[in-house]
C-alpha cells in the first residue's frame, strides 16, 4: 500500500524584528521624511485657507472660519494668463528636454568613440560646466538671449539645452562607455554606416540613460522661475507658471496668499505625478550611466 504524498508545505518567512541599533537609524529616516513632505504638506493645507489665515497662523490644519474651500483656486485659474502659462509650461519643458536628450546623447557618443585631444577637451569642459553656477553666466546670457532674439519658448529651450548638456553629456558617456565597440564593429559588418549604427544599435541601448536624464532635466525646467523671469520677463505673453506665480504679489507688497498657495499646488501635481510614474528608471539610469573602468 503506497503512502499519500502529503502537500509539502510553504516556508514560514520569519519577521524581521526592529533591533534597538536600528532605531536612531529608523529616527533619522523618519526625520528626513518630515523635513522633506513638511513644505508640501504646508502648501497644500494653506490652499483651502483664506489669505488672512494664512498670515495669522500658517501652520494650523484648516478648519472653521479659516477654511476657504476651493475658492483660492477659483480665484487663481481666472487669474489672467495662468491657464496660457500651464500651455507654455508644458511647452518648454517638452521641447528643452527632447533637446537636451538628443544633442546630449550624439554628442556623448562622438566625444566617447572619436579619440582625439580635442574630444578630450570638449568632454572636460562639459563636465566643467556643472560646477559654474547660474549668477556667474546669468547677464551674458540674458544679453545674449536680447540679441539673437531667443526670448520665445523655442528659444529659451535652446538656453536650457545649453545649461542642460553638463550633466546630460557625463551620463550618457558614461553609459557609452560600457557598450562593447564589438556591437557596433557587427553592425558595421552588417552594412550599417556610422549613422545607421548609432540610431539603429547604440541608441536603443541608452534608453535607461536617456529616461532618466529627460525625469531629471523635465524636473529642472518645469519649477526653474528665474532663467524665464530673466530671458522672457513678466511683459511677455509666453510667462510660465512659476513666473506668472510671482505675479500674485501686488504693488506695496500685497500678496493673496491663499490663490498663491492654490497655484502652486497645481504647478507641482504634474511633476509629481511624471516623477512617480517614472521614478524606478532613475536608479536604473544612473547606475547604467555609472563611469565603468
Amino acid at each position: 500500500m503506497s503512502a499519500t504524498p502529503q502537500a509539502s508545505k510553504a516556508p514560514k518567512v520569519a519577521k524581521k524584528s526592529i533591533r534597538p541599533a536600528d532605531i536612531p537609524l529608523y529616527a533619522i529616516l523618519v526625520f528626513l521624511t518630515v523635513v522633506f513632505l513638511g513644505p508640501i504638506f504646508f502648501i497644500v493645507f494653506n490652499s483651502f485657507k483664506s489669505k488672512f489665515a494664512i498670515s495669522s497662523d500658517p501652520f494650523s490644519i484648516p478648519v472653521g472660519e479659516m477654511w476657504a474651500g476651493f475658492e483660492n483656486y477659483a480665484v487663481g485659474l481666472m487669474r489672467e494668463g495662468f491657464l496660457w502659462a500651464v500651455i507654455w509650461s508644458f511647452t518648454i519643458t517638452i521641447l528643452s528636454v527632447i533637446a537636451i536628450v538628443f544633442f546630449s546623447a550624439l554628442t556623448a557618443y562622438y566625444i566617447t568613440r572619436v579619440k582625439t585631444w580635442w574630444t578630450s577637451t570638449l568632454y572636460y569642459l562639459f563636465v566643467f560646466s556643472m560646477v559654474i553656477p547660474f549668477q556667474m553666466v546669468m547677464f551674458p546670457t540674458v544679453k545674449i538671449a536680447d540679441t539673437l532674439h531667443l526670448t520665445n519658448p523655442v528659444g529659451i529651450a535652446v538656453l536650457y539645452m545649453g545649461f542642460g548638456a553638463g550633466l546630460s553629456v557625463f551620463m550618457f558617456a558614461g553609459f557609452v562607455k560600457s557598450i562593447p565597440l564589438e556591437i557596433e564593429e557587427a553592425a558595421m559588418i552588417d552594412g550599417c554606416n556610422p549613422v545607421q549604427t548609432y540610431f539603429r544599435v547604440v541608441m536603443p541601448m541608452l534608453k535607461p540613460t536617456a529616461i532618466t536624464v529627460a525625469i531629471l532635466n523635465a524636473m529642472w525646467v518645469w519649477n526653474d522661475y528665474l532663467l524665464p523671469y530673466l530671458v522672457i520677463g513678466l511683459s511677455t505673453k509666453y510667462k510660465t507658471i512659476p513666473v506668472v506665480v510671482q505675479t500674485f504679489v501686488g504693488s506695496n507688497g500685497n500678496r493673496d496668499l491663499g490663490a498663491m498657495m492654490a497655484m502652486l499646488v497645481l504647478a507641482i501635481v504634474p511633476i509629481v505625478i511624471f516623477y512617480i510614474s517614472a521614478q524606478k528608471y532613475i536608479i536604473e539610469g544612473v547606475a547604467a550611466g555609472a563611469v565603468k573602468g
